[in-house]
């Protein structure tokens, strides 16, 4: 289907581009978000009229972004989360949780917000991104730690996944050392020869 941008959209085009999308994609998303209008001659020529008003909505838009993204660059969050010793997680840190975090932290921010490859599954220092606009993202830190203290720890560089390892000794079996009754009976043996 071939839809008429609304909006800079990521790995698509910008406002006012015509694109072939798949159809489930623009009647599922594009379309319902009002990012995309179908790519009609009625709707090409509304979009023409209407074009002035949506890029001065859009650079309203994108300063505020840009505004919020000079306070949020860099910023440290942390996540407290239950893990093994090893510093995997009973779980998984997704956007939702780091949109919660943020937001809990005075920045409203939604989950579809967050860019995430794949969901975070252990402790440390992990960069997220946040686009605020299509135009504007930034990278803060997820600190994710099991409590306050150890997020101080990590913060400071301290790796605290490292397991003490403690020395067990084992007793090694040597095929070669004799039973002890017969240990015995071996050296009598051995004196009678004599």
């Amino acid at each position: 289907m071939q839809v008429i941008l609304l909006e800079r959209i990521g790995r698509l085009g910008q406002m006012g581009d015509v694109v072939t999308v798949k159809d489930g994609f623009a009647r599922n998303f594009l379309l319902p978000q009002k990012k995309a209008l179908r790519a009609t001659e009625a709707n090409r020529a509304q979009f023409e009229s209407q074009r002035a008003q949506l890029e001065a909505n859009n650079l309203d838009l994108k300063r505020e972004a840009e505004a919020v993204a000079e306070k949020l660059d860099g910023q440290i969050f942390v996540s407290i989360r239950s893990a093994g010793d090893t510093g995997q997680l009973y779980g998984s840190v997704a956007t939702r949780d780091i949109a919660e975090v943020v937001t809990a932290n005075g920045f409203t921010i939604d989950r579809r917000q967050v860019v995430l490859e794949r969901p975070i599954k252990n402790l440390g220092l992990h960069p997220v991104t946040i686009a605020l606009h299509p135009e504007v993202s930034v990278t803060v830190q997820l600190n994710v730690a099991r409590s306050e203290d150890e997020a101080e720890r990590q913060s400071r560089g301290e790796d605290v996944t490292v397991v003490k390892e403690e020395k067990i000794e084992l007793e090694t079996f040597d095929p070669d050392a004799e039973f002890e009754g017969g240990s015995e009976q071996g050296s009598d043996d051995e004196n009678q020869g004599e």
